[in-house]
């Protein structure tokens, strides 16, 4: 059981053949090992030998992870990657510990715990916001970004998902309404994203955890072996790009949920997500059963997934000109108020409301990023399909 094979350990061996301790740790292992492929990273053969070790029962974790980091403390010769594979060494061994303990802190503190057990001797901010704002060039965006969250209302925003996701009842719900639901928690608790780097290896194992406590079976090979579609599939969940046509694309999200909660054989392979695959990459498959079409390159989304967006009313022309004014200043982004009024150039909130925003809203250029939650604390407003019309009539 303890053979190596090419310097890869077979956790499937263990989980497959092992004793239920075994199983519990070779699934922690591959788990953690796993998502270290979210930033491109692998862990080096030593790790691998730590964890047949703690697998086996040699070890505690504890003296696992005592052990990787007296490796790199007292190595001398160093390798081209070793940086890259400390990392990997030391978060894997951090995941398992985490992984391990029976205790869940469904909180923001929780959450802010999670980042700094997880990076423990990586980072120097582990378990710290972030205090500047972030973009990230994506390869299924061609290279564009989702919009994360401005760095000033991370707890704010933190706070909001999680009690409303705790007073969120799974009871009675359908297997389709609970992964619909599941999908925009963790979708919304990582376009938060709250720390400078290591968000979606947090967001994972926080998942891992909160689904864990909700009594819920976890597949650890999901996470293990689909954690780069699992990234970008949070990516398409959060990106849209009125001007090309692409809205919010959630169902790549629900399919990674429906393989690791409801044992479906989506095909989780990233060529699907990407926002202008090729006629192979168009469609994705569910290998057990009939395939399904996913959205076209144009962004078009299943039936099941409507867009919000207002049709285009037959009057485009306003008379009013600080409608005008407002569709102007918004163009093709998404702004908060603070932000609509540094552009238009007004001080007074209750004056951009009142003469600006509440009568864009009322007659249809301009519509609420999150209408279900007038105050939720992400708000942004964008123009409707008619105000896009207005915006290129006056650009003209």
């Amino acid at each position: 059981m303890s053979e190596m094979k090419q310097g890869y350990l077979d956790f499937d061996e263990y989980i497959r053949q092992g004793e239920p301790t075994q199983r519990e740790k070779a699934g922690y292992w591959q788990t953690a090992i796993g998502l270290q492929a979210v930033d491109g990273l692998k862990v080096s053969s030593y790790l691998q030998e730590t964890a047949r070790r703690h697998i086996e029962g040699n070890i505690t974790i504890d003296e696992a992870r005592d052990l990787v980091n007296q490796y790199y403390t007292t190595k001398t010769a160093r390798d081209a990657n070793d940086e890259d594979k400390e990392e990997a060494d030391r978060v894997s061994s951090n995941i398992v510990k985490v992984l391990s303990s029976p205790t869940f802190n469904f909180s923001t503190g929780g959450y802010k715990s999670v980042h700094r057990r997880v990076f423990e001797g990586v980072m120097k901010h582990a378990g710290e916001f972030r205090t500047y704002d972030i973009t990230k060039k994506e390869w299924v965006l061609e290279g564009d970004t989702v919009l994360y969250l401005n760095w000033e209302d991370l707890r704010r925003a933190l706070d909001y998902d999680l009690e409303q996701e705790r007073a969120y009842s799974y009871k009675g719900k359908s297997h389709d309404e609970m992964i619909s639901h599941l999908t925009r928690f963790v979708s919304g608790l990582w376009q938060i994203h709250a720390f400078g780097e290591g968000n979606t290896r947090t967001t994972a194992v926080f998942t891992i955890q909160y689904l864990r406590s909700l009594g819920f079976h976890v597949d650890n090979d999901m996470f293990a072996k689909h954690s780069w579609y699992f990234r970008n599939a949070l990516v398409r969940a959060n990106y849209h790009n009125v001007a090309k046509g692409i809205d919010y694309t959630p169902v790549y999200l629900e399919r990674f949920f429906r393989n690791l909660l409801l044992g479906e054989q989506w095909d989780l392979r990233n060529r699907y997500l990407h926002i202008h695959p090729t006629e192979e990459w168009s469609v994705q498959p569910n290998l057990s059963g009939t395939p399904t079409s996913t959205p076209t390159s144009k962004g078009q989304t299943p039936h099941k997934y409507p867009t919000s967006t207002p049709q285009v009313q037959d009057k485009l022309h306003t008379d009013n000109p600080n409608i005008v004014r407002l569709v102007q200043v918004v163009g093709e982004q998404e702004l908060s108020v603070k932000e609509m009024m540094e552009l238009i150039g007004l001080k007074d909130r209750k004056n951009v409301l009142s003469l600006y925003l509440n009568p864009a809203v009322a007659d249809g250029y301009i519509r609420l990023l999150f209408p279900q939650s007038p105050r939720h604390p992400r708000q942004k407003y964008l123009l409707t399909v008619k105000g896009l019309a207005l915006y290129r009539e006056i650009s003209k």
